[in-house]
């Protein structure tokens, strides 16, 4: 089944340990880095910038920039890495990108866009992609869009991922940015219709996979070829757990918390033997059991219990048994109601 689910680049939040969580919930979907400027991949600590575990692959790396030669080298760097793809955002409104003349603001200059994707599409293998938003400000959605579509196609460009909103760099927060401006599915669906040799992902306020496979469905006639999702995958990540079969067909059975967690183990303890602290890890999965009885006392013991000096995985082994017996709690009180 040849989709895309995705899970979004968030700043502070996708990083390495994030993605290895992740990867032990979905074997398909494709994660990726935390937005990393040009300037800092091939001037920086590229170690710690883009270092990642093999067990993430898929992955892709998100770079921001506006100049073609940097974000070339960028690339290349990044292809040297071993990602699996290189994805140009177009797409993150905060003060810093607009200064630094990257992001959304780049939504403007579609033409500069399609150089920045035909150098990085010159200088690599592995595919070049382009996360943008619908529009900027005063701009009219039905024209940036298309306009900053068509100059990256153009230049051989065939993946795009869309927020189907608006950002407002005058007047919004990067958080308000998040939620404020209205969502615009139609006008996604109407660029897929009218160019359907580009593969076009939907992003923007997909809280479940209910929503993402009715993203999916083409009863309209128009058939997505995929989904980014960003906020509910990371507070509710058990959800990632049914996605390889809802979403992509795959016979093996779904993946729940304890097993995620199982999986996640050898992880936490080889970051932990190099000195990695726990809480830098055990903060992506403190949504991991929203819903079930414990979830609280588990959030609790993650959070107070792994700071404390030299924390191991006797921490995590005490906020799954308290999960476990508020489970056995509920059902002994189920059975006697």
């Amino acid at each position: 089944m040849n989709r895309r689910l995705s899970i979004a680049p968030m700043m502070d939040w996708t990083d390495r340990h994030c993605r290895a969580f992740h990867r032990a919930l979905t074997a398909e979907a494709l994660l990726y880095t935390e937005m990393v400027t040009a300037p800092a991949v091939v001037n920086g600590d590229r170690e710690r910038l883009l270092g990642f575990d093999a067990l993430e692959h898929p992955v892709a790396l998100q770079i921001g920039g506006s100049d073609p030669d940097q974000l070339a080298e960028a690339a290349r760097i990044g292809e040297a890495f071993g990602y699996d793809e290189i994805n140009l955002n177009v797409g993150c409104p905060s003060d810093r990108v607009q200064s630094g003349r990257f992001g959304a603001c780049l939504m403007r200059e579609p033409q500069l866009v399609a150089d920045c994707m035909a150098a990085i599409k010159a200088a690599v293998s592995v595919p070049a992609t382009v996360k943008c938003r619908i529009g900027v400000d005063d701009q009219d959605p039905q024209v940036s869009l298309f306009a900053t579509v068509d100059a990256c196609a153009a230049v051989g460009i065939e993946v795009f991922i869309v927020h189907a909103r608006k950002a407002w760099l005058q007047g919004l927060s990067p958080r308000e940015n998040r939620d404020v401006p209205p969502l615009d599915y139609g006008l996604v669906r109407r660029l897929k219709r009218e160019r359907p040799h580009l593969s076009i992902s939907i992003n923007g306020g997909i809280t479940s996979l209910d929503e993402a496979e009715a993203h999916l469905d083409d009863s309209d006639g128009v058939q997505l070829d995929g989904v980014m999702m960003g906020r509910a995958a990371y507070h509710e990540p058990a959800l990632l757990g049914q996605a390889d079969r809802r979403l992509f067909g795959a016979a093996t059975p779904d993946v729940d918390a304890f097993a995620a967690l199982d999986r996640y183990r050898p992880y936490l303890a080889a970051r932990l033997e190099e000195g990695v602290a726990l809480p830098a890890m055990t903060r992506h999965m403190l949504g991991l059991m929203h819903g079930r009885p414990g979830a609280r006392a588990f959030r609790r013991i993650l959070t107070v219990e792994s700071i404390g000096v030299g924390a191991g995985l006797e921490v995590l082994d005490r906020a799954v048994d308290a999960v476990r017996e508020a489970g056995a709690r509920f059902e002994a009180r189920g059975e006697a109601a």
